[in-house]
């Protein structure tokens, strides 16, 4: 019996996410008391295989086929169908990122499991995995579980869990390369060239610092004061819905459950009462700084440092010391 988790990169790049699944496989093999194996796909992966071994895993797969070279739903799928049958894991973990969205169910129902996404929280019950999920946008949380003989499969949510709850290993594993039987006839898409953002899109799914901005900063003008504070702790902008609605900043920057999920170092709210949609998207955040001159504001419910003040007295004051 094992855990096996399924991490994800691009171009020899780490999305911040498997490190998260990697940290929440680590706690579920923990709990039952068995091995984690770490997973990874693509061509030429010596380097961030070496990486991840140095992590507390027990053993780390490289998936390494000039068929992984660009993401397919129908290759990665089938390596991964083939790892799963060969290592007969109790438990299959997926950073829940779009990527996995598109082949990971398919995966499940080739084995005729159901596949649990987006679960903010896993634990075990007597041997039971029970993952837990959010509903309502995050007003309810609901306890899930998969009956029936098999693996689990489960995606887990940005933030959800922490990436440096993985700790390092005395020393590193070996790494395994097993062979696959992939078939190129069956490959039904044909990888073209990857989208890239236009200019000014940002990714705040993978930033350290984020300065996020509410309806308290009354007009678009007054974001400049958020920029200038972001500029000083070398953070990005992020917004509350009001904002995105506005017009006032690009939808790319609106953070809550119509936005982007987060979890940065450092969340500074800025004029944001604390909705559940908005903190629904930022609560994976490990330091909260909430910035309101409404003290009753349910952000501070959350935060773990509170300025009950007008924040156009506090931002140019604390950007000012920074820069100092």
């Amino acid at each position: 019996m094992s855990i096996l988790v399924v991490t994800q990169q691009q171009g020899g790049l780490w999305h911040p996410m498997s490190w998260e699944a990697l940290a929440a496989g680590r706690q579920v093999a923990d709990d039952l008391k068995t091995d984690l194996v770490a997973a990874i796909l693509g061509l030429g992966l010596d380097t961030l295989a070496t990486e991840v071994a140095r992590k507390q895993v027990e053993r780390v797969v490289a998936l390494d086929h000039s068929l992984l070279a660009d993401y397919t739903p129908d290759a990665f799928a089938d390596a991964v169908r083939q790892t799963t049958a060969q290592l007969d894991p109790e438990v299959i973990v997926f950073p829940h990122t779009y990527q996995v969205r598109d082949f990971g169910p398919k995966i499940a129902t080739s084995f005729g499991r159901p596949f649990v996404s987006d679960a903010v929280g896993l634990h075990v019950e007597d041997g039971e995995l029970i993952c837990i999920r959010q509903l309502f946008q995050g007003k309810l949380h609901a306890d899930v579980t998969a009956d029936g003989e098999g693996p689990r499969f489960v995606s887990v949510q940005s933030g959800a869990f922490r990436a440096d709850q993985l700790r390092d290993a005395t020393s590193p594993v070996g790494i395994e390369k097993p062979d696959l039987n992939l078939d190129a006839s069956r490959i039904r898409t044909k990888p073209e060239a990857a989208f890239r953002e236009s200019k000014g899109e940002v990714d705040l799914s993978s930033a350290d610092v984020i300065v996020s901005v509410g309806r308290g900063i009354k007009e678009a003008e007054n974001i400049k004061l958020a920029e200038e504070l972001a500029a000083a702790l070398g953070g990005q902008i992020g917004a509350s819905r009001p904002i995105c609605d506005s017009g006032w900043l690009p939808l790319e920057h609106q953070v809550g459950s119509s936005g982007q999920a987060v979890s940065p170092k450092l969340y500074i709210a800025l004029g944001i009462s604390g909705a559940i949609q908005h903190v629904v998207g930022m609560k994976g955040s490990q330091t909260v700084v909430a910035i309101n001159k409404d003290s009753t504001a349910p952000i501070f419910e959350i935060a773990d440092y509170g300025v009950a003040r007008d924040l156009f007295e506090v931002v140019p004051a604390l950007t000012a010391a920074l820069r100092n």
